[in-house]
């Protein structure tokens, strides 16, 4: 099982920048497909990215590639959300994700057992 707590959310100005991570508790992260979702109000969880065990293999949500990078050490237990362009769109509060997997990471929230509490990204014009 694993622990997740999410971080660096916050308030910016359209076209700057924010770094999400994703602290996991646990000695198996390394072993974890993981992944981004968010929620704007009103609106459904959506997919946002995904990165495989040893992060090599990689998905994105076409609204968010070429703006957005996902990485991980899995030495730090860490998923991190590089987020760049912003856009007033992309507020929602932002959630990592977690499933014991070596597979593709897919899209679908169902796919994903833990679930961290999210955090807050809000992007001003």
């Amino acid at each position: 099982q694993v622990q997740l707590v999410e971080s660096g959310g916050g308030l910016v100005q359209a076209g700057g920048s924010l770094r999400l991570s994703c602290a996991a508790s646990g000695r198996t992260f390394s072993t974890y497909a993981m992944a981004w979702f968010r929620q704007a109000p009103g609106k459904e969880r959506e997919f946002v990215s995904a990165i495989s065990w040893r992060g090599l293999r990689i998905r994105y949500a076409d609204s968010v590639k070429g703006r957005f990078t996902i990485s991980r050490d899995n030495a730090k237990n860490t998923l991190y959300l590089q987020m760049n362009s912003l856009k007033p769109e992309d507020t929602a509060v932002y959630y990592c994700a977690a499933v014991p997997s070596y597979d593709m990471p897919d899209s679908y929230a169902q796919s994903y057992d833990y679930w961290g509490q999210g955090t807050q990204v809000t992007v001003s014009i």
